[in-house]
C-alpha cells in the first residue's frame, strides 16, 4: 500500500521480487529514484508526497519506485536501510546519490537536476548510437561534442578512445584512455582497450604457422613466444596466451620491459578477476615469479 494513490506512469510500487527488473535494469535506460517508506512513518507522509509531484512534473525524466520496507524487508536489508524515509538514486544498475530523512523541496529538487542527462550525456549516447551503428566518424563528432561540454564525461572519453582505436588512430586512442583515472569502470574498460590495441600491434604481420613452426624447433625462443601470445589474445584464445606469457616470463623476465607480465594483467583485466582462467592463471603467475 502507498502513501497516495498515482494514476502517474512514471510512480511504481517496488517488491522484493520486482525490484531487479523495475529498478536495476530499469536504470540502465532511465535514472530511477527510490523512496523506501513505512505507512506508519511521519517524515514518509511528507516526503512522499512531494516526490510524487516532482516526479509527475518531470514527465519521465526519472521513475519513482516506491518500497514499503515493513512489506519488502529483503531489499531494504540488502541497502541497509536504518532508518527512513531513505532516497536512494540509481543509474547504470548502481546507486548513484542518496540522503535519509525529509528534506525541504529546494534540496529535494537540487538532487533530482542532478540526476538528469547533460547536454554532455544526450552527445554520448547518441554517439554510442551511431557506433553500434557502425558509423564512426560520426560517433568520433559526437563523443567529442560530448568533451567539449564536459572534457571529464568518462564514458565519452571511453567511447571515444574506442572508436578512435577501431579506426586505426591507435596513438591518439591510447593517449586519451590513458587520462581515465584509476578506479571505477571506466579505468577497467579503458585498459582492456589499451591493452587489446597493443595485443593487435604486435600482432601485425605474424603468422602463427610460421610462429608455431619456429617455436617446434626452437622452444627457447622468447620473441616468438610473445609474439604468438599476442596473436592468440588478439583471437580471444586466451588460455594459450598465457601459456605463451609465462613461458616469455620463465625465460626473460626482463623482455621487453617486463611486458609479458604486463599482459597478463592486462588480460586479467579483459576477462574480468572473477573469471576462472584469471584466477587460475593469477595463482601460476605468482608462483612463477616468487
Amino acid at each position: 500500500m502507498s502513501e497516495t494513490v498515482s494514476t502517474s506512469p512514471y510512480i511504481i510500487d517496488v517488491t522484493d521480487q520486482t525490484f531487479v527488473t523495475e529498478v536495476l535494469e530499469k536504470s540502465k535506460t532511465v535514472p530511477v529514484v527510490v523512496d523506501f517508506w513505512a505507512e506508519w512513518c511521519g517524515p514518509c507522509r511528507a516526503l512522499g508526497p512531494m516526490l510524487e509531484r516532482l516526479t509527475s512534473e518531470s514527465n519521465g525524466a526519472f521513475i519513482l519506485a516506491k518500497v514499503d520496507v515493513d512489506q519488502n524487508q529483503q531489499v531494504a536489508g540488502q541497502f541497509y536501510i536504518q532508518g527512513i524515509p531513505a532516497v536512494k538514486a540509481f543509474y547504470n544498475g548502481q546507486v548513484v546519490g542518496e540522503f535519509t530523512g525529509a528534506q525541504p523541496e529546494s534540496k529535494v529538487r537540487e538532487f533530482l537536476q542532478n540526476l538528469l542527462p547533460t547536454q554532455a550525456d544526450a552527445y554520448a549516447k547518441q554517439a554510442y548510437e551511431w557506433e553500434v551503428g557502425g558509423q564512426l566518424m560520426m560517433a568520433e563528432a559526437n563523443y567529442r561534442g560530448a568533451l567539449d561540454e564536459k572534457p571529464d564525461h568518462l564514458q565519452a572519453m571511453v567511447g571515444l578512445g574506442r572508436v578512435l582505436l577501431q579506426q586505426g588512430k591507435t596513438d591518439e586512442g591510447i593517449a586519451l584512455l590513458q587520462r581515465i583515472p584509476p578506479g571505477g569502470q571506466e579505468r577497467q574498460a579503458a585498459d582492456a582497450l589499451i591493452a587489446t590495441a597493443q595485443f593487435m600491434s604486435e600482432a601485425v604481420g605474424q603468422d602463427e604457422t610460421t610462429l608455431r613452426a619456429n617455436l617446434e624447433t626452437n622452444p627457447n625462443d622468447v620473441p616468438d613466444h610473445y609474439s604468438l601470445a599476442c596473436l592468440l589474445a588478439t583471437q580471444e584464445n586466451y588460455q594459450e596466451a598465457f601459456d605463451h606469457f609465462l613461458e616469455v616470463i620463465r625465460r626473460d623476465r626482463a623482455y621487453k620491459d617486463d611486458a609479458a607480465r604486463k599482459a597478463m594483467l592486462a588480460l586479467f583485466t579483459i576477462l574480468g578477476e572473477g573469471h576462472a582462467l584469471s584466477k587460475s592463471y593469477r595463482r601460476k603467475l605468482a608462483n612463477t615469479l616468487f
